[in-house]
């Protein structure tokens, strides 16, 4: 007894030193936490000069809470729509599905660092030397439970679980990067909806003044008042606006469709009634921190897809080292089943087992490179995701401030053919012009007129994109 507890000592304190450089070596291969903006070089503000004052840097608030920005709109429909389309989008669903798998991968992975206890229970037919009879076949029966436990000295399952983790929270911004996008283009689709039921009504209502117009000029020609170049400059007029018309028609049951797949209905069985009036549009208030694109959960996503490629680099790592089980069984072993459960048939063991593989043709090497090629990839993705996330607010901006101007320019543009038409409608009546003058103003007005509205409909497109750019809204300035 003495000899085995000498050899015991002697082993333990000659392998504490190979344990504890193990252990050193496993904690020296932990590479650095991934920067949050990928190497960025991030400016000090947003927007062009116009706009240098309304911004500041971005600093990391992907819990931020973003609300219901599309309530900024004022328009109950639109509000409805985006909330049945959170609920029954088809993009939406998967990405709640694929969330909810990686939960499920994250359990499974945490369940590897636990102890695992299993039953086991069976009955054996064997023959050999130390079998009752010399060589004689006999039957052993055994029932009994098993432990084992891997010790995790160098971070194998831990990294495997944090790599697992981050692969969840990556899922979880995903669906909120997808809830986003849908959301944006609902509110992008309807609104252009809108502009499109306004532009058609518009049109409409030019086209029944242009065969009123058509009906007064036949009525003159066969009066013998005017010729019949008139009429047939009045019949033109009349067939390029009911193309028009129908061509915005065609639009708006485009429109429509894609509005019905996004709330997750049949095209078909999908419809929305023009109404009266604009929908509101919000103007960005002065003061928008910066700091709100750091809500933008593809930004978000692409950082934790980061950190999980650096967790998985580091489970290659710890292949190299050796990996440690602890294993216990505790039951009952006997010849006799009926003597199978007796107190003097019990069994028990206890073990160790440590592997460590010492020629794999450059298998872990190649794992381990492969794991520091897929970081590099998941580093410049985001890189990409962050350096696109500042171009599209930039983009959407500039949008916004070039289309203000554009607007501000229409509408002194529309007053005037509007102005021009009513005079030269006098005139034309007392005689003093041709009908051509007449016809080219009324042209002019409606040109200018659709492009108003045209223009009014980017403007809500890019104030939506402004919004998606920015992770959902401006934050409290946007209340």
């Amino acid at each position: 007894m003495t000899t085995w507890v000498t050899i015991w000592s002697r082993w333990t304190r000659g392998m504490t030193p190979l344990a504890a450089a193990l252990v050193l070596a496993g904690c020296a291969s932990a590479l650095p936490p991934a920067a949050p903006h990928a190497g960025v070089d991030l400016p000090a503000r947003f927007g062009s000069a116009e706009d240098t004052a309304r911004w500041t840097t971005a600093a990391p608030a992907e819990a931020q809470p973003r609300g219901a920005w599309w309530r900024v709109f004022g328009d109950p429909v639109l509000s409805d729509l985006v909330e049945r389309a959170g609920q029954a989008n088809t993009e939406v669903q998967q990405a709640a599905a694929r969330l909810a798998e990686a939960r499920a991968l994250l359990r499974s992975a945490d369940a590897q660092r636990m102890p695992q206890l299993g039953a086991s229970a069976g009955v054996a037919r064997q023959a050999g030397a130390d079998t009752a009879g010399g060589m004689q076949p006999g039957t052993l029966g055994t029932a009994g439970l098993g432990l084992s436990y891997e010790l995790d000295l160098f971070g194998r399952l831990s990294q495997g679980s944090e790599a697992a983790r981050q692969d969840a929270q990556a899922r979880a911004a995903l669906l909120q990067s997808t809830l986003l996008v849908v959301q944006a283009d609902v509110a992008q689709t309807y609104l252009q909806l809108r502009a499109v039921q306004t532009e058609r009504a518009l049109v409409a209502q030019s086209l029944v003044a242009y065969q009123d117009s058509l009906r007064l000029t036949q009525r003159r020609y066969q009066a013998g008042d005017v010729a019949e170049l008139d009429v047939a400059r009045m019949q033109t007029e009349v067939a390029a606006t009911a193309s028009d018309a129908l061509v915005l028609e065609r639009r708006e049951v485009t429109l429509t469709h894609a509005l019905a797949v996004l709330v997750g209905e049949v095209a078909g069985r999908f419809t929305l009634a023009p109404t009266e009036g604009e929908v509101a549009l919000p103007v960005i208030p002065a003061g928008v921190p910066g700091t709100v694109l750091a809500r933008r959960p593809d930004v978000s996503a692409a950082q934790a897809a980061v950190l999980a490629a650096q967790a998985r680099v580091g489970v290659a790592q710890a292949a190299w080292f050796p990996a440690i089980t602890l294993t216990g069984h505790g039951g009952y072993a006997s010849p006799d089943l009926g003597d199978l459960f007796k107190w003097s048939a019990r069994s028990w063991g206890l073990g160790a087992l440590l592997s460590l593989p010492l020629f794999d043709g450059g298998q872990r090497a190649a794992q381990e490179e492969g794991a520091k090629a897929r970081l590099e990839a998941a580093v410049a993705a985001q890189r990409g995701q962050v350096l696109g996330a500042f171009r599209d607010v930039e983009d959407q901006l500039s949008s916004l401030r070039l289309l203000a101007g554009q607007s501000q320019v229409l509408g002194q543009a529309v007053e005037s053919a509007q102005r021009a038409t009513h005079l030269s409608d006098v005139r034309y009546r007392n005689g003093l012009v041709s009908q051509l003058e007449l016809l080219d103003a009324r042209r002019n007005e409606l040109s200018n007129r659709r492009q108003a509205l045209q223009v009014r409909s980017a403007q809500y497109t890019a104030t939506v994109g402004l919004i998606r750019a920015l992770g959902g809204g401006w934050g409290e300035a946007q209340t």
